[in-house]
């Protein structure tokens, strides 16, 4: 390293590589190994402080690439997204990943690429903290470098970059989705235009002799106030965005624009101290913290996962929170509710039973593949849609709801476990909640399954299904014969995606505001009349996302073989609800003297089926409700045991209601 340093005393020396080099030193063989990096830098400020002039090269090469390379790029673009939408910042990302881009030699931003051209250098590097790099800043001893009474060419390019992001963020406050969402910015004059104002002022009166001291007129404190009422505009353009809906564009707008008001502040952080300060000395924290950032940000800038979690945070709150309220309908207290609870399952069972058998009726008629999986999907879809209108319930549909519920219920709390007996006591309910409507599921679609089975044997005078598609029946649901357990574990992703799709229906509904936007049709208010009408709309936006959840579940069911049969993988699904139905139906195929064994086995597979299509579906739906929440997940570990505590305690609670008190 001593011998690198020295390198640097040559003027024609590549300072690009030779950095590239000292930082190859530097860095530890484990991105994660955060002393080893401490020490080689500690190693690196002893090498400075031992040796005047290896300390004095090192420096005019710094000195000297500040002079010759242009710095604005650097602070306006890295870790800031551009402004050309989601979509094509994504498809950029995958091409830069695919095919590196060139960039120009003359920018600084391309040299502290290519010093920290690891994407696992931003571990170390932020790991280290921020008093190992204050300690190196401290090693080059700047206070010896000859002072100058121009303004340095470091700080023309940091002012320059201010001015740059105040006009960007003065037009991304104007942009229409936030006018719309927030009108006072119209009425009342918009801080993202008042604080390009005050900007340019502070520029313009900022000292060209940057060593006299700071006058009231390069104060930034206004500045500042105005920055935190952009900030403020920002947070309630989010909370009309979760109670109105929301879309990409809007969360890609957004957090752009706190980018911005985040990197101008940054900046301000380094030009207000250096005025009091002339030493600099004051400033070396926001430097380092800045410089952290940038690394931090220049190693991500490709980074696909984080531009998605980053842009699709908001929408995945609203998705879920809308889910949330929806779960509250599936989650009983009382007697009574338990009750209804039961009721509603078997709404949805004695449907279910008909669209089993109906589905049976399809698979004789030898259709095509393409049309026999389009009639199955109908099937099963406007039959989801009509238990949904009937007021029904599908007990797998119920984890994708009540997850959300348990996540926001945590949520109030800031991610923390305030009231653990309360949340423990929201879970056991809802395990409760979702026995009593598999058992209301269950008990009705398969009695009647088997009853449609008798009755059309005693009016045709034939079975519904032969001995061996009974058998095949019972050997489809069968815990060892088949991959039953894999393909519910599919219906239950399936099911995870459904409560997706409703709660972005749901949003969509509120975001274009449709029930507004029907009652504006003319000819359906004077054929249905007006106050018809207002329900027809009132009906679309409370129930569009559950209507379009329940269709599009049918047919991502209905499609999965279809999928499996055209890329040659033997991919299928089971729904506990029709599982139990296909019994039934083989009972009777069987003349109810069916193999004792493959009975069985069918019975325990389809309990199975309903554990991992509740157990996955569930799992998938608390995970994004918890990343969209940023509830942390250790939390988790406190309330398992909880949980287990009460089973353990009160068993009886997890399967029946409370006894109504006298």
């Amino acid at each position: 390293m001593e011998q690198l340093l020295g390198l640097f005393a040559n003027p024609d020396a590549d300072l690009t590589s030779l950095l590239a080099r000292l930082v190859d030193e530097i860095r530890p063989a484990d991105p994660h190994d955060f002393e080893g990096a401490r020490r080689n830098l500690q190693a690196l400020c002893y090498l400075l402080g031992s040796h005047p002039e290896r300390r004095s090269a090192l420096r005019g090469a710094l000195a000297r690439l500040a002079r010759t390379h242009r710095q604005t790029d650097l602070y306006t673009h890295t870790g800031i997204l551009p402004n050309t939408g989601f979509v094509s910042e994504a498809f950029r990302r995958i091409g830069h990943k695919l095919l590196p881009d060139v960039l120009d030699r003359g920018l600084l931003r391309t040299v502290l690429r290519a010093m920290f051209h690891r994407p696992s250098d931003r571990h170390w590097v932020v790991g280290v903290g921020e008093d190992t790099w204050l300690q190196l800043i401290d090693a080059l001893r700047f206070d010896e470098a000859p002072a100058s009474g121009t303004l340095p060419s470091s700080l023309t390019e940091l002012l320059r970059s201010l001015r740059v992001l105040s006009y960007w963020i003065a037009t991304c406050g104007l942009e229409p989705e936030l006018l719309r969402l927030e009108p006072s910015l119209e009425t009342y004059e918009s801080p993202f235009v008042a604080q390009n104002r005050e900007l340019m002022a502070y520029i313009e009166a900022y000292p060209g002799n940057w060593r006299q001291p700071v006058t009231c007129e390069t104060d930034d404190r206004h500045l500042r106030v105005l920055f935190s009422q952009c900030q403020d505009v920002i947070e309630r353009v989010r909370r009309n965005a979760a109670r109105n809906g929301t879309s990409i564009r809007l969360t890609y707008h957004l957090q752009r624009l706190r980018q911005l008001l985040r990197r101008s502040e940054q900046l301000l952080d380094i030009l207000s101290p250096l005025q009091a300060d002339p030493g600099g000395a004051t400033a070396c924290p926001a430097i380092v913290s800045l410089f952290t950032q940038l690394v931090r940000d220049e190693c991500l800038r490709n980074n696909l996962v984080k531009h998605w979690r980053q842009n699709t945070e908001l929408i995945a709150l609203r998705v879920t929170d809308n889910a949330s309220h929806h779960g509250d309908h599936y989650i009983t207290e009382s007697a009574q509710e338990y009750r209804s609870m039961a009721r509603s399952a078997m709404i949805g069972g004695l449907v279910i039973a008909g669209m089993a058998c109906l589905k049976i009726l399809l698979a004789k008629t030898d259709m095509p593949p393409l049309t026999g999986a389009l009639t199955y999907c109908l099937n099963y879809g406007l039959g989801f849609c009509l238990i949904h209108i009937l007021h029904g319930t599908v007990a797998t549909k119920q984890p994708a709801m009540t997850a959300n519920t348990i996540a926001a219920s945590i949520s109030e709390a800031g991610g923390k476990l305030r009231d653990i007996e309360a949340l423990s006591d929201l879970i056991v309910r809802t395990c409760r909640s979702q026995i009593v409507a598999i058992l209301g599921n269950v008990c009705i679609a398969v009695p009647l399954a088997a009853l449609i089975a008798l009755a059309i044997l005693g009016i045709s005078g034939e079975s519904f299904t032969s001995a061996e598609k009974s058998r095949h029946l019972l050997a489809e649901q069968s815990l060892v014969h088949s991959g039953a357990v894999f393909y519910a574990a599919i219906a239950g992703v399936c099911l995870f995606i459904s409560g997706l799709i409703s709660g972005y229906y749901d949003n969509y509904a509120a975001y274009n505001r449709i029930p507004e936007r029907i009652l504006q049709l003319g000819w359906p208010r004077r054929l249905f009349g007006e106050e018809r009408m207002r329900r027809v709309a009132a009906y679309i936006g409370d129930n569009l996302g559950a209507l379009a959840g329940n269709l599009w579940f049918g047919f991502l069911l209905g499609g999965t073989t279809l999928f499996g049969q055209l890329v040659g993988l033997p991919i299928d699904i089971r729904h506990v609800a029709f599982s139990s139905a296909f019994v039934g139906i083989a009972f009777v195929g069987l003349d109810f003297t069916p193999d004792a064994w493959l009975f069985a086995w069918a019975v325990l597979g389809v309990a199975v089926i309903g554990f991992m299509n509740l157990a996955v579906s569930f799992a998938l739906a608390l995970d994004v409700a918890l990343r969209s929440r940023q509830v942390a997940e250790s939390q988790w570990k406190i309330l398992a045991r909880a949980v287990l505590a009460h089973l353990l305690r009160r068993p009886r609670d997890f399967f029946l209601p409370p006894k109504p008190t006298e």
